[in-house]
């Protein structure tokens, strides 16, 4: 949307690709970004040519921005985001609308949306899906709900620019839609992502104990089942699991997305046993690794429980 100021907040592995390809290929009039470590802001801005400037407070974002972009780890750190904006009650927000792609839990962003509309502000739930590469690609799938007049102020910047394709929730059912479903399908499609992940370090820990060997079931899987998974086979047969400094999709992370989704299946009288096997693998990856650990070293975390080293 031409003549549209963008502020982006928070600087992740997903939030840098989102907010490098508004940049490159976005239709705004001005990019903010916005980090609590300023200096990893001010290093983002500087690799993007002068397409972005900084801003040194969160609140000078805010209100140098139309479309507010949030991107945050957490619940905890998204909540504290909200309570500093929404406590300074000089800040206007009746012309801005916030579109959070953080992965939190579906009543955090029920809440976060009542919280921003009690100030006039819109709001946009829209959680994203896929990994750090698909970020800097602008290949996510975007998975926005909310009402469609504000989902039409960011549709802009949604296919073509950061994403590959929009899942719109909000499209042909009304008005004003439950935000939380945005957040419903991300955390059961990070559920079964992660299952799928456990499942795959199990079967390829078991290929090593028979005999058969990894690189048999490792070349099956490139052709039975290409991307994304093929990916995590990669990383864990070559030891980049347990090898890399940072993680790609963080344990302490990926374990928050697990008690989101056990506590919606509670919710509806249901017990994820899958995902209690995941969580089991991802506490032995946090008690090996500590908070840079990553979810493909759910492979270690299987292969000691077989009696092997964590590192293959």
């Amino acid at each position: 949307m031409a003549g549209t100021r963008v502020a982006w907040i928070g600087l992740g592995n997903i939030g840098r690709g989102m907010s490098t390809n508004i940049a490159q290929k976005g239709p705004q009039s001005s990019l903010i970004l916005y980090n609590r470590t300023t200096a990893k802001a001010t290093a983002h801005a500087q690799t993007l040519g002068g397409k972005a400037t900084v801003a040194n407070t969160l609140l000078e974002a805010v209100q140098g921005g139309d479309l507010i972009f949030i991107c945050v780890g957490d619940d905890a750190a998204l909540n504290q985001i909200v309570s500093t904006i929404v406590e300074d009650k000089s800040l206007d927000l009746s012309a801005k609308t916030f579109i959070d792609c953080s992965t939190v839990h579906p009543d955090t962003s029920r809440a976060t949306e009542k919280t921003f509309t009690s100030r006039g502000a819109g709001f946009v739930a829209c959680p994203v899906f896929g990994a750090p590469n698909m970020a800097d690609a602008g290949q996510l799938l975007v998975v926005p709900a909310g009402k469609q007049s504000d989902i039409t102020k960011a549709r802009p910047f949604f296919d073509g620019v950061t994403a590959k394709k929009t899942i719109d929730l909000s499209s042909g059912t009304g008005s004003d839609i439950d935000v939380s479903r945005a957040l419903t399908l991300k955390v059961l499609g990070n559920t079964f992502i992660l299952n799928t992940v456990g499942v795959l370090a199990e079967t390829l820990v078991a290929a090593e104990a028979s005999g058969l060997g990894v690189e048999p079931l490792k070349e099956w899987i490139d052709e039975f089942s290409p991307g994304p998974f093929s990916k995590y086979a990669g990383r864990m047969v070559s030891g980049d699991y347990y090898q890399r400094e940072e993680p790609l999709f963080a344990v302490d992370l990926a374990r928050k997305d697990l008690r989101h989704a056990k506590d919606l299946a509670q919710q509806g009288g249901q017990r994820m046993r899958n995902v209690e096997v995941t969580d089991h693998f991802l506490e032995g990856v946090k008690e090996e690794r500590g908070e840079k650990g990553d979810v493909a070293a759910v492979y270690g975390a299987a292969r000691k429980e077989a009696g092997l080293g964590f590192g293959n």
